[in-house]
């Protein structure tokens, strides 16, 4: 099957991602010690991706994470696998929870004292539009690269970059 031999690829050497079976994957969301990181579970039934992969916290790893927190989490990624049926989505999956692994986990206690966040006063909401910047400066040179290649010299992108290449 296609989406494996992807799966294979995409993460070969990501210590966070498991094949427990050829339809059945888990990946840990958060670096080891963290102590919200959690693991998420995705099987595939026979009718998959036609029909919901099967999406599980239940792995011993997540004994520490609440299950109200477990069942939003699962909830949201339901949202993302309905978005997505009938196309091959467990990279997508894994992806989103990477992405949104703080705020599925804000609410999630964290009892390690070297813990930096509760230093921070509750009265401070944290402003979005910095978490943005962050973001950017994380990208790689070749995705830097790949960005000064698509936009031209007024830094505007050309027709057509986002367009899909239906030839691949």
């Amino acid at each position: 099957q296609m989406e494996l031999e992807a799966l294979r690829s995409i993460y070969e050497g990501d210590v966070c991602f498991r094949e427990l079976s050829p339809v059945s994957f888990q990946y840990r969301i958060g670096e080891s010690g963290d102590p919200k990181a959690f693991l998420i579970e995705v099987s595939w039934p026979e009718t998959y991706p036609q029909t919901a992969p099967v999406i599980s916290m239940d792995a011993f790893f997540n004994n520490t994470i609440s299950s109200a927190i477990k069942q939003s989490i699962l909830d949201k990624l339901m949202v993302e696998v309905e978005a997505n049926l009938g196309t091959a989505m467990t990279y997508t999956l894994f992806e989103y929870a990477k992405d949104n692994k703080e705020v599925f986990m804000e609410n999630q206690p964290v009892n390690t004292v070297t813990s930096v966040s509760n230093s921070i006063s509750i009265g401070t909401p944290e402003v979005p539009p910095s978490k943005k910047k962050e973001k950017k400066e994380q990208l790689s040179k070749t995705q830097k690269r790949k960005l000064a290649d698509k936009t031209d010299n007024r830094g505007e992108l050309p027709r057509g970059w986002n367009w899909v290449d239906v030839i691949k």
